[in-house]
Parts: structure tokens; sequence; C-alpha cells
């Protein structure tokens, strides 16, 4: 029988324990404390090594940290957290996020659509959001869009479809619907709190619709917020480009 754990100098019960541990690593893969993540996990999964929490984080964990041995391992901490709670839309989503970034789209869009389809779950258009990424990178425009869509109608704030739609109605040469999802954009985060992206989908809607000085206005923004960024990067290779739209 597995004793009364301490945590943080009290005594508590097993399962409680496990709780703890996995929150406080949560806590310090926020802050890339990425060691005493681990210290803390490890600890978490001595107690229950099926638990679906810890076994989740500890592959966010190992994902997030980057290196391609811990990247290889974090798909067996996913796994087991799916086997433990097959049903958990966050663990389909965090594992189709795994998915994506070593290019397995296919079996990512698979997680993807388990966990924008189990109604309840808060961050269900985050999946939908996921979805229509991987489509794009598909080139697959028409199931991107409709992807965006469905997160814009489980959550009407979401931030993220609301500029990858800016960006395909840009690319299609529909100015006004561009247009429309960019400032509807600008609204919800503000002027000051655009990324990267959005600036730079900012930048090219500025110069389609004939408007240099906002142009330059945002320019300034993402040179001096972003000047490392592939978004900045294209714009100094683009500046004295004379082509309608620059992609």
């Amino acid at each position: 029988m597995v004793g009364c754990q301490t945590v943080n100098g009290s005594k508590t019960d097993p399962k409680t324990a496990v709780q703890v541990r996995t929150q406080m690593a949560a806590e310090y893969i926020k802050q890339h404390r990425y060691d005493a993540a681990k210290r803390e996990l490890d600890i978490a999964l001595q107690l229950n090594s099926r638990d679906a929490s810890a076994n989740m984080m500890m592959g966010i964990l190992l994902q997030q940290e980057g290196s391609q041995i811990n990247i290889e391992k974090a798909e067996r901490y996913l796994k087991t957290a799916i086997a433990a709670e097959p049903k958990n839309a966050q663990i389909r989503n965090n594992y189709g996020t795994y998915l994506s970034q070593i290019e397995r789209y296919n079996e990512a869009l698979q997680q993807f659509e388990i966990a924008g389809s189990t109604l309840g779950y808060e961050q269900r258009y985050t999946a939908f959001e996921n979805k229509g990424r991987i489509y794009v990178k598909l080139n697959d425009i028409v199931n991107a869009e409709k992807s965006f869509n469905q997160a814009l109608h489980v959550n009407r704030n979401s931030y993220v479809s609301m500029i990858e739609l800016a960006e395909l109605n840009y690319l299609r040469d529909d100015l006004p619907s561009a247009t429309k999802f960019y400032q509807q954009a600008v609204a919800l985060v503000g002027e000051k709190n655009l990324n990267a992206r959005a600036l730079w989908v900012g930048i090219r809607l500025a110069r389609a619709n004939g408007n240099p000085l906002e142009m330059q206005v945002l320019v300034n923004q993402l040179r001096a917020l972003y000047p490392d960024s592939q978004e900045y990067q294209r714009y100094l290779q683009l500046q004295y480009n004379t082509e309608v739209v620059w992609k």
C-alpha cells in the first residue's frame, strides 16, 4: 500500500499528491522551468504511473523542451494518457498538437476531430483552429475556411480564426471580407497587442487598400516588436516588390 505523501510540508493522500504535483509542474512549464517540472512529474508518476493528467503533462513538457530525443519520448506519455482517459478531449487536442508538430498531419486531424466534436469541452474551438492550421499547410483552403468558421461559431472571439480568415480572403483578393475579419481581430485585442502574423496581414491589407500611413505604422510595430520574425524578414524581401499581391 502507498502511504500518505508530503507536499509542501503537509501530508495528503496519493491521489491528491499526484494532482498537486501535476499542477505545480504545469506552473513550472509556463515559467519555462523545465527541470523543476520534470522533478514534480517524476514524483507524480511514481505515485501513479497511469494517471492521465500527469502523463499528459509529461508529454507536454518533453514536447516543449524541444530536443529531438525528448520530442520522441513525448508520444509514449501522451498515448498513455489517452489510454487512461480516451474520452478526454484536452488530451486528444494536445496529442493532435504533438502530431502536427512532427508533421503527421492526417493523424493530427483525427485527434482534433475527436476533440472538436466533444460537446462541453471548454477549449473545443481550439481544436477547430488547429484543424484549420493543418489544412492551410496542406493547401486545402475549403476545409481550412470551414474549420476556422467552426471555431468562430463555437467561440466568436477566436482571434486565431479571424486572422487566418483575413489572410485567406486577402489571398483570394476579397479585400472587404479580409478587412472585416482583420478589423474584428484588432477590436478584440487592441492595436498594440497584435502578434507578428496579424501585423503582417494588416501590413498587406493596408497596402492593398491604398493606405500607406497605416501600413508604415504597422511596419514600425512589426520591426520594433518582432525584428527576428519570419513575417518581418518577409517584409524586408518584398518591400520594393511591385506585385499586386504580397504573399
